[in-house]
């Protein structure tokens, strides 16, 4: 009890606020990548899914990611390393980005089924809905939709102000009033065919002329 009159002293010591544009940022990026960490102990402690003794694959890119690439479920090679977009999938894309002159560090790439189970409608409803945690962490400003197996997920997903996306490959459409959209063929299946090859590719640089004009802030 403090007597009545006197200010009551805050419990715990304050540090300094961060005050210029720098700090504020490296302060989400600190929040961004505790987030993500939290995110990734309880998926691997998780046992709603029928995986055994495999590991989840995790999403791997910046925390604070400006494009955030959404692929249905794991290859054998994403498995094995419990990364995604590990392997031919990967090596295309940092092929493409390239191409695109866009960043790397600029991008985060995950999952809706990280569990790698045989069939992936046998993953547990909760575990997919993570996706929104992690679009809730980055704050992507676009999410890059990669097959109708994903668009039906991210439609089905409870995303605060979302509206529905339409399967248009190379059109940039809006999931929310800060999150544009992006539709293309999944690249797994798009990696040993020209004419799958070619499609993919014409959808993707969509995403070049949208990070062209983004801001540089």
């Amino acid at each position: 009890m403090h007597p009545e009159g006197q200010p009551q002293e805050p419990s715990k010591a304050l540090g300094p606020m961060p005050t210029t544009d720098d700090e504020i940022r490296e302060k989400y990026l600190e929040r961004a990548i505790r987030e993500l960490n939290a995110l990734t102990r309880e998926l691997q402690a998780c046992s709603h899914c029928p995986r055994g003794q495999t590991t989840p694959v995790l999403g791997s890119g910046h925390p604070q990611a400006d494009v955030f690439l959404l692929k249905h479920s794991a290859v054998a090679s994403e498995i094995e390393e419990g990364v995604a977009f590990y392997g031919r999938s990967g090596s295309a894309l940092m092929k493409a980005l390239k191409r695109l002159q866009i960043d790397p560090l600029a991008v985060y790439g995950t999952l809706c089924v990280k569990c790698p189970v045989g069939d992936p409608s046998l993953a547990d409803p909760a575990c997919v809905a993570r996706v929104v945690e992690e679009l809730a962490i980055v704050q992507p400003k676009i999410v890059v939709v990669m097959g109708p197996e994903a668009l039906a997920v991210l439609n089905d997903l409870d995303i605060p102000l979302s509206r529905s996306l339409e399967p248009r490959p190379g059109e940039i459409q809006l999931l929310t009033p800060s999150i544009d959209a992006l539709y293309v063929p999944n690249i797994d299946e798009s990696l040993d065919d020209e004419d799958t090859k070619r499609a993919f590719w014409v959808a993707f640089r969509a995403l070049g002329s949208w990070y062209e004009e983004l801001p540089p802030y």
